[in-house]
């Protein structure tokens, strides 16, 4: 929620309300009415109105007389991070190593606030490939990316990231017990990995590995995504992880 304090300055205000509105678009929301707009962001009708029209001048979103859509100008925003940061274009040839030792979809994760997003992919050349793709957000304390990132994290920055957390269940399988997940973060710092069995989506199956930076900083998770038709758990945790440990391997020592 964006508060609409007085003291802030208008520019800064202005330009927080608009990026606020962008943000809500994303997986399974690719319109929003006003009043959706208003409601997921806490700001008041009016602003978002002036918020959303701003945005359809300046290009970034276009309306069909009922609701606003994403428009491909976006990316330009997504293009400036990933070419401003060489984390992708390291990985890249590293994950095309191991998605074709696997035989499976193998991804890069970063952690964003509550979230991790995913910045770099490699899927098989399959009908269906399995897994999010670039861009994707996903909630760091139900998805095996972000665990293994919060394992790298301090206790109290743990605590702080579990008490904003809203524990929803995303299928029947997803753990929304704090103390259990606290329990998964803390295995996936003992173990070195972290593994989510169809508690975000039904059918899939992630493992995630951090990757390193030379000071020993978890700085990204590999992650390999499968699914339980396809293999076990027990199966994924022989097959797969070592793969995506030696790619985290090769890729740190760029780092």
């Amino acid at each position: 929620m964006v508060e609409e304090e007085p003291g802030r300055k208008e520019a800064m205000a202005g330009l927080a309300k608009g990026l606020a509105i962008l943000e809500c678009f994303g997986d399974g929301v690719p319109r929003l009415t006003l009043a959706e707009a208003a409601r997921r962001t806490g700001l008041s009708r009016a602003t978002a109105r002036r918020c959303l029209l701003t945005l359809l001048e300046l290009g970034y979103v276009t309306h069909d007389g009922r609701s606003f859509a994403p428009q491909p100008r976006l990316l330009r925003l997504g293009y400036a991070f990933l070419s401003a940061t060489p984390l992708p274009r390291l990985a890249q040839p590293v994950l095309e190593a191991v998605q074709e030792a696997a035989g499976e979809a193998v991804s890069l994760a970063i952690l964003d606030g509550s979230e991790t997003v995913f910045v770099a992919r490699s899927a098989p050349h399959r009908m269906v490939s399995v897994g999010p793709g670039i861009g994707s957000r996903l909630p760091a304390w139900c998805s095996a990316t972000g665990r293994v990132l919060l394992a790298g994290l301090s206790k109290d920055a743990i605590a702080a990231h579990l008490g904003a957390a809203r524990f929803e269940p995303l299928t029947r399988h997803t753990v929304t017990v704090p103390e259990e997940v606290r329990a998964r973060i803390d295995d996936a710092r003992t173990a070195g990995y972290a593994a989510c069995n169809e508690e975000l989506e039904l059918g899939l199956l992630s493992l995630a590995v951090p990757v390193r930076d030379l000071s020993g900083n978890a700085v990204a998770a590999m992650s390999v995504s499968t699914q339980p038709s396809r293999r076990s758990l027990q199966e994924a945790e022989r097959d797969l992880l070592p793969l995506i440990l030696d790619g985290a391997r090769r890729l740190s020592v760029h780092l």
